[in-house]
């Protein structure tokens, strides 16, 4: 059976696409008021980064301070309001690369709002959003769901997991 996936999430050691249960706003804004360890994930595959190896699940617990990325699937050019909030925002968008190391090492560079990655960034909290990403050092190895991680119009990001950041203003 086909499950549509709106949800993507990268890890140190996974890409996990699924649907988060019971969302109720943009993933951007979930992720920053999540309040619990674990979001729940619904019709999830796992794919290993390594082995490529796929995991088909119904249901799965993530912890969200394991997340780097995320991005949500979903037609931009359909809502109104983030059209406006992009045409507002074009002019203030700064270009920045950051870089976390760990286990999956990864550049990714792209337009963010000034400071966003900050601690005293009222706008958000754990995540922010970056325009237009570009990753270097992540390998999709000819996998087409790996592939989806490189071409993503947007990628929500977690700050806390953030290890360098070039601001290149």
């Amino acid at each position: 059976m086909l499950t549509l996936c709106s949800d993507l999430f990268l890890t140190d050691a996974f890409l996990i696409k699924g649907n988060v249960e019971n969302k109720y706003t943009r993933l951007s804004k979930l992720l920053d008021e999540h309040r619990k360890y674990f979001l729940r994930i619904r019709d999830v595959t796992l794919i290993d980064l390594k082995s490529k190896e796929r995991i088909h699940t119904p249901l799965l617990h993530m912890n969200v301070d394991e997340v780097l990325m995320a991005h949500e699937f979903l037609d931009e050019a359909g809502d109104q309001d983030r059209r406006e909030l992009a045409r507002e925002q074009e002019g203030t968008l700064q270009r920045v690369r950051v870089f976390y190391t760990g286990n999956l090492n990864v550049e990714v560079a792209g337009s963010i709002r000034p400071n966003s990655y900050e601690v005293s960034d009222k706008a958000t909290r754990r995540f922010f959003v970056m325009r237009e990403p570009k990753l270097r050092g992540f390998k999709d190895q000819g996998d087409a769901d790996l592939k989806a991680v490189l071409e993503m119009p947007y990628a929500i990001l977690n700050k806390e997991r953030l290890s360098y950041v070039y601001d290149f203003n």
